[in-house]
């Protein structure tokens, strides 16, 4: 069984990570991304960004991330980081070839990839949830004579200076993007809601949000969620008065039922509570210069960004396996697998409350243990009676 290698889909921290506990089992990994360089989604994130997960709670197997980066590590040093990982792990990575679609073969798979068709013993598909930016489709768009874009493609407040701006979505990226403007020069910053989001403090009194995050995961929701209203109401106060409800559903219950984060206030709360930032309600429709929020109050940005969240876009490469569930995510995660696809893998698709890179070095050792097994298996079966 020598030489057989296992193809991992995706250049970013949890293909990394996959790749590189693969390599300490001693399996042959080859790392296969579509952009030119590794941590792509990461070198496109908006130049202000900072992670909301503790340095030391952030880091890939084996490689902790340097303490000059602070609690909060800022885009550019996470970059940064993932280029010495892959290098430090001598990980074998071919950017620059699309996977199009992966098939069941024999004891293995094979991959269509713009580079011609590869066999493997398996697969881990790790291209993430921030594949492909969804934006919504508003009555009358098209008529809209300003600048329309996806918050994927805004990278500083420069170009917005002295203009009103429209944000749409109200997660953690519109919020953050929401305050980058009101801090960098925008006229008047708008930003638009549907649901009241939930908001926590992304520390308080030094103890980050991601850390009771992780005492708190296994507690009964209710309590969890009376924990963190209260940390709301001591840490961030009331906004109801500037547009900012509570959600009265709770951040731990609509986290395990929706999967939803709650934002992490870094300075937006105190934005929104000066006039920085006016909260307004939903984008019903799109007339020329104009738009339309629920309730018919009418705005006339020069710029809209939608913070409108991505979709994985799986379906052209697994969805045929019958492995994904109806809003278009992986059925199993980590060591586990899908009958339809027993030798393919899928890390870095959930949404935990306790943070996303944590939580990928456990899937990635999970994975690296479960192909390591099948190919010691398989390894036994073919050795003569």
């Amino acid at each position: 069984m020598a030489g057989r290698q296992t193809v991992v889909v995706g250049a970013g921290p949890a293909g990394l990570a996959a790749a590189a506990m693969l390599g300490r089992r001693g399996l042959t990994a080859t790392v296969l991304d579509r952009e030119p360089a590794v941590g792509a989604s990461w070198r496109g994130h908006y130049e202000s960004l900072r992670m909301h997960t503790v340095r030391s709670l952030s880091t890939l197997p084996g490689a902790p991330l340097p303490r000059a980066g602070g609690r909060w590590v800022a885009r550019a040093d996470f970059v940064a980081y993932l280029d010495r990982y892959a290098a430090e792990n001598r990980l074998v990575i071919r950017p620059s070839v699309d996977v199009h679609r992966i098939d069941a073969a024999g004891a293995g798979v094979m991959l269509a990839t713009s580079a011609g068709t590869i066999t493997a013993a398996a697969a881990v598909v790790a291209t993430g949830y921030n594949r492909e930016p969804v934006l919504p489709a508003w009555p009358g768009q098209d008529t809209f004579g300003g600048r329309l874009l996806h918050s994927n493609a805004y990278r500083t407040a420069d170009p917005y200076r002295g203009q009103d701006v429209l944000v749409v979505g109200a997660g953690n990226s519109g919020t953050d993007i929401a305050l980058d403007l009101a801090r960098g020069g925008a006229r008047r910053v708008w930003l638009s809601l549907r649901s009241p989001p939930g908001l926590v403090p992304r520390q308080a009194l030094g103890l980050p949000a991601q850390v009771a995050a992780i005492g708190l995961a296994r507690a009964p929701a209710r309590l969890a969620d009376a924990v963190a209203a209260l940390e709301r109401r001591l840490f961030v106060g009331d906004l109801s008065a500037r547009g900012l409800q509570a959600d009265a559903r709770g951040i731990f219950t609509r986290h395990r039922r929706e999967g939803r984060l709650p934002i992490l206030d870094h300075g937006f709360a105190a934005a929104v509570r000066n006039g920085q930032i006016t909260i307004v309600p939903a984008v019903e429709a799109i007339d020329g210069p104009h738009v339309d929020l629920h309730g018919g109050t009418r705005l006339d940005p020069a710029t809209i960004i939608a913070a409108t969240g991505y979709r994985p876009a799986l379906h052209a490469l697994v969805g045929h396996l019958g492995v994904l569930r109806p809003d278009g995510l992986p059925a199993v995660h980590g060591a586990r697998t899908h009958p339809g696809a027993p030798c393919v893998h899928f890390t870095g698709f959930r949404n935990p409350i306790t943070g996303a890179l944590r939580e990928l070095r456990f899937e990635a050792a999970a994975i690296a243990e479960a192909i390591a097994a099948a190919e010691a298996s398989a390894l036994v079966r073919a050795q003569p009676a």
